[in-house]
């Protein structure tokens, strides 16, 4: 049985993290965190939390929908208290951007109980105030939900380590259930929205987002929501249209690849 927890980060950056036991490393340097800067930290509510968000055309940005809602209210946070900042490490962004619109998917709710059905649908789309055009900064591709048995990746901002992402290379899609993945990546608050990803001819692809974490039979566990037909349901709702990048976008390939493992057998 699955015990959901909602994962964004407010306040209380702090503390003991509630994690799972992982390879994650920690992008600090230029040199190890330059590669990964169209991923970085959506600040919400004018400073009060954060979430992790992911640049997929030059000026739209994806992240979990709960990350644009007032847990309190239901309401969505006022347009003017949001800055991405991109590529962000030790400090400073590689870019800087306010947001002139956010979009979650038309059948996502927001209520104060998380479950699967709200996880299934919690995606988010932001318009960025100016588009990011930085060759160092390259919109990331995305990609079909993958498998059960198969290898993913993840990057991510969370409390304990606000100041740098990490990425872990290395974590399991455990099983597939009605569009959400169950994956065994670490997560923690302010992980909402950080892109799972995989490689295609050598360029990284984002698969899922992370939604929630959750406690399975004692074990913590990672959940994410398919893109395959989400976020083609919420760019309409969003005026101009953008283009996303190309699944074959050049990239400097980084060198992590995330393999396939024989498929686990779940309840």
């Amino acid at each position: 049985m699955l015990r959901l927890m909602s994962i964004m980060c407010f306040v209380l950056w702090g503390g003991v993290a509630l994690a799972q036991t992982s390879n994650l490393r920690s992008l600090q340097t230029l040199e190890t965190g330059r590669d990964w800067a169209s991923v970085g930290r959506l600040i919400i509510d004018y400073g009060a939390g954060f979430c992790t968000a992911t640049l997929i055309a030059d000026d739209l940005i994806l992240t979990a929908a709960h990350c644009i809602y007032d847990p309190e209210t239901g309401r969505k946070y006022d347009i003017a208290g949001y800055e991405f900042q991109a590529g962000w490490r030790n400090g400073r962004a590689e870019s800087y951007r306010r947001i002139r619109a956010a979009q979650a998917h038309p059948d996502y709710r927001m209520t104060l109980k998380t479950n699967v059905e709200r996880i299934k649908n919690d995606v988010a789309l932001l318009r960025l105030d100016v588009p990011i055009r930085n060759s160092n900064i390259a919109p990331v591709g995305m990609a079909a939900l993958p498998d059960a048995g198969q290898m993913v990746g993840l990057i991510s901002y969370a409390r304990g380590r606000v100041d740098a992402p990490s990425l872990q290379d290395t974590c399991l899609v455990r099983s597939r259930h009605s569009g959400v993945l169950v994956m065994t990546c670490s997560v923690d608050y302010g992980a909402s929205g950080s892109p799972v990803i995989i490689y295609s001819n050598g360029q990284p692809q984002v698969v899922s987002i992370v939604s929630a974490m959750a406690d399975m039979n004692g074990t913590l566990v990672s959940l994410g929501t398919s893109l395959d037909d989400i976020v083609p349901a919420i760019l309409p709702l969003m005026a101009p249209t953008s283009e996303f990048s190309s699944p074959t976008q050049k990239r400097r390939d980084i060198g992590a690849k995330f393999g396939r493992v024989a498929p686990l057998e779940t309840e």
